[in-house]
């Protein structure tokens, strides 16, 4: 069933992660007899666009000018034309800022069609090895250190699939964290350049990954699929923990690493035993 754009509707078009064979005809035709195509990379999308002789005009919406650019594309649409959206690569709205044109149509009553596509964080858990039944994806981490540790302490307990995305330059702290945080027995896949000629999928614990790359200089953007943390078969009160806690700061540890290491045996979060840990009292010897 083919039918031509219609007037006053966003498309939220898919394109390739790597290999341009991922494009669908659908997408393909949509980009051809839309109005406007509104991308996050003009320079990177024209490259897609003249692969596939698509001559549709296109307009940049990116992070860093999508406050002005929301308001010229509703206008836009408002007046009957038909706008597709694209990324620099997968689905549009998932790590970028798609999502924020998207909520401004609904507002606007504009009608939003979806033209499915590839996305890296499914196609690396496709061929993952790990579960897929349930899973949470996480997008890219926070930059600065202690922001990245404190998401993934409120991840500590999660027991699904996680799926990050993350930068070549960051990945060596990324998996320094995990590891701290989440313990280096966990499992890890390292799924690098989907798609494209150098396609990697890489599997171990977070330890070995952290091994493998202090030898390796990270290549390529890369997504992250780390195992869930499995439910505790010991369900401990507070009172319990509290007095594993008190135990371990009895050894002359301190309140802090005594947090991290009773985390690394439980399902719990160290913030939580941190504030528990932050509460009891020692007494003298």
């Amino acid at each position: 069933m083919q039918t031509d754009p219609k007037p006053g509707t966003l498309y939220v078009v898919g394109t390739p992660i790597g290999n341009l064979e991922d494009m669908t005809f659908r997408a393909v035709r949509i980009l051809q007899t839309v109005d406007l195509i509104a991308a996050e990379d003009t320079r990177h999308t024209g490259k897609l666009l003249q692969h596939f002789q698509v001559k549709t005009p296109q307009m940049s919406y990116h992070e860093h000018n999508r406050h002005s650019r929301v308001p010229e594309l509703i206008e836009l649409l408002v007046d009957n034309k038909a706008i597709a959206l694209v990324s620099d690569a997968g689905m549009p709205g998932i790590s970028d800022p798609g999502y924020e044109l998207v909520i401004a149509c609904i507002e606007a009553g504009i009608r939003v069609v979806p033209i499915p596509g590839a996305s890296a964080a499914i196609t690396a858990l496709s061929a993952s090895g790990l579960p897929t039944d349930r899973f949470s994806f996480e997008g890219f981490l926070p930059a600065k250190g202690q922001q990245r540790r404190e998401h993934l302490e409120s991840l500590q307990a999660e027991s699904r699939t996680l799926i990050f995305y993350e930068s070549p330059h960051r990945l060596r702290e990324t998996l320094q964290d995990l590891g701290e945080v989440w313990g280096s027995d966990r499992q890890i896949v390292l799924a690098r350049e989907l798609t494209k000629l150098y396609e990697e999928f890489w599997r171990g614990t977070i330890a070995e990954a952290i091994a493998l790359y202090s030898q390796r200089e990270p290549q390529g953007e890369y997504t992250l699929l780390v195992a869930g943390n499995p439910p505790s078969q010991l369900q401990l009160t507070e009172a319990q923990l509290k007095a594993e806690l008190q135990q371990i700061m009895k050894q002359g540890i301190s309140r802090s690493q005594a947090s991290r290491q009773l985390a690394k045996s439980t399902s719990i979060s160290r913030r939580h035993l941190y504030q528990l840990a932050l509460s009891i009292v020692m007494s003298p010897e």
